[in-house]
């Protein structure tokens, strides 16, 4: 699936991953491939990114946490995330 996170400043990040968990007001919760539609409101937390491969522009990667080869995460005050046909939109604060 196509994940897209974009914050007021610049698009963060921009690519195709397996997994994206996400803190959700009611708690976290990760979207895989094929999940339902949904829109959600998120809370200040962290977004966890799972992927084969991670390509950051200069300007952003200080933002991102590497857990490992195939994960990193990013720490968010507030947002919204939108999953409808193998895309996740991130709007994060």
């Amino acid at each position: 699936m196509i994940l897209d996170i974009v914050s007021p400043e610049a698009k963060l990040f921009s690519g195709e991953v397996t997994s994206v968990t996400v803190p959700g007001v009611d708690g976290s919760f990760q979207i895989l491939n094929n999940h339902a539609p949904i829109v959600s409101i998120l809370e200040k937390g962290t977004v966890k990114i799972a992927a084969s491969s991670f390509n950051f522009s200069k300007e952003v990667a200080d933002k991102f946490t590497r857990v490992n080869d195939q994960t990193y995460t990013l720490e968010i005050t507030s947002g919204t995330i939108e999953m409808k046909d193998n895309k996740v939109i991130v709007l994060v604060d």
